[in-house]
């Protein structure tokens, strides 16, 4: 008989910034799903690796996948290296019945696998040429107790599978919490009076970090003409083309992510570590919501014009991206791609286009953004769906292998986890997996920021340079970088 899943509800509500910085900031394996402090709905979701929690990580250069323990790992729990894909490696565990669940119940929280999949692994998926990533191609995972906050009923509830050492986890946590929330300063000063905002990761570590860009001005220039030579061809109709910024610098991931988080907060931002690799993402972009019911969601993002403290000028630049025949263009290209790629594991009719060019508003940037609904066709699970769509039109072109193929000779190099997608994976067949952009990404080289936009046939390339510095912007700040100067 699977163990059955349980929940407690904590008797008020607790700050997940002020949880991650009192208890999960220092863990090397840890998983924050965030919706963000102003977030009026949605879930936030807190977890990390014990002792008995695997983490899988794929290599596409060596075609292996790791499985292995890193939380006190023993000497007889050795890292086990596999032959194969990552994406049957957690459909074998998500296959088990982790928990007792009756047909059609929905877990109170997600639990199952956390993590990430590299763009290289979906290039890889559809067997176009790659380049060698030094983060892990995918990185997961599986948490089976977390802490979730739901932001629309302001409540905090434990979640977890049943067990002796997860019940015991239950009991301390929940009084700890219980404790700490009681003890919080009230109203006007609550979480900000004991965790300040933190200052940029790099500002402690002397001077500033010098950006160093792939492609300079220059060169970024020239792909974008080839990128339209490509089009006017006929060998693709958009092309997602994609700059990397690296810095030398080493911050702490969790100051890090709590500085991009001041700046830029979104509603599907994350902080995922696997010991010497984090992501610290702002992603505005959902890639994937896949309901146990069978109902799957995603909302490609096309098309950005920068904020304005004026708001008169703010309101002419969002007025000005509604009006854009090229942004207009390249989101219902990508509309129809995705349409496309959902129609493959779908119920016959039940694709649909559900709000069309709409524009959401960021600290940063205007974005145009629409949304594809379908039902799942039995017998497809989530994994089958990710399969099918990823890696995400938005970040690739259309059509998606052709556009993967010119993108690889274009740029030359790994996108590595930019342009991927990270979320869970949950045992109750849901999904919720975000795009891997307006993220930083931390390894043991240093830091790096993806950058891009869609190319079309109508695309200047004075505006799309200058695209990709309103994007990184954000980023660099969050480094300790001020300038976006492609150098």
């Amino acid at each position: 008989m699977p163990p059955r899943l349980r929940s407690r509800d904590l008797p008020s509500w607790c700050e997940p910034r002020v949880v991650f910085a009192e208890r999960f900031a220092q863990r090397d394996h840890v998983v924050w799903l965030d919706g963000g402090d102003e977030g009026a709905t949605g879930v936030s979701v807190l977890g990390a690796a014990h002792a008995g929690s695997p983490v899988v990580t794929a290599d596409l250069a060596s075609g292996t996948v790791t499985v292995r323990r890193p939380v006190g790992e023993a000497d007889d729990d050795a890292p086990v290296v596999h032959r194969g894909g990552v994406f049957e490696r957690l459909a074998d565990t998500l296959a088990l019945p982790q928990v007792a669940l009756a047909a059609g119940e929905t877990a109170p929280a997600p639990l199952g696998w956390f993590g990430w999949f590299g763009y290289e692994l979906g290039a890889g998926l559809a067997g176009v040429p790659i380049a060698d990533a030094e983060t892990p191609d995918a990185a997961f995972v599986f948490l089976d107790r977390v802490i979730a906050f739901d932001h629309g009923a302001r409540r905090t509830r434990l979640v977890w599978i049943e067990s002796d050492d997860a019940d015991a986890w239950a009991d301390e946590l929940a009084a700890e919490l219980t404790s700490s929330a009681a003890n919080a300063p009230m109203a006007d000063g609550g979480a900000g009076a004991r965790h300040p905002a933190p200052t940029p990761a790099a500002a402690t570590q002397g001077a500033a970090p010098v950006a160093h860009w792939r492609h300079d001005a220059t060169t970024y220039a020239r792909l974008i003409g080839e990128c339209q030579a490509a089009i006017t061809r006929g060998d693709a109709y958009q092309l997602c083309l994609t700059n990397r910024v690296d810095l030398d610098v080493h911050p702490d991931p969790a100051g890090t992510y709590l500085a991009l988080r001041a700046s830029s907060p979104s509603h599907h931002g994350g902080y995922l570590r696997f010991g010497g690799f984090a992501l610290c993402s702002a992603s505005p972009e959902q890639f994937l919501h896949i309901e146990p019911s069978g109902l799957v969601s995603t909302k490609p993002m096309k098309g950005t014009r920068p904020r304005d403290a004026d708001p008169v000028r703010d309101a002419a630049l969002r007025a000005e991206l509604l009006a854009s025949d090229k942004e207009r263009a390249e989101n219902l290209m990508i509309v129809d791609l995705m349409r496309n790629d959902l129609g493959r594991i779908a119920e016959l009719g039940s694709v649909s286009v559900e709000g069309l060019l709409e524009v959401e508003e960021y600290p940063h940037v205007h974005q145009l953004v629409s949304t594809v609904r379908a039902r799942i066709a039995p017998p497809v699970s989530a994994l089958d769906v990710v399969r099918a769509a990823f890696p995400a039109g938005s970040m690739t072109g259309a059509p998606k292998r052709s556009a993967m193929a010119i993108l690889h000779d274009l740029e030359r190099g790994p996108r590595g986890v930019y342009s991927g997608a990270f979320g869970y994976l949950g045992v109750d067949g849901g999904a919720d997996l975000a795009m891997v952009i307006r993220s930083i990404v931390i390894a043991p080289s240093g830091a790096s920021i993806g950058t891009g936009g869609g190319i079309t046939a109508l695309s200047v390339a004075e505006e799309e340079i200058e695209e990709t510095r309103v994007k990184a912007r954000a980023l660099l700040a969050a480094l300790g970088e001020a300038s976006t100067r492609l150098d």
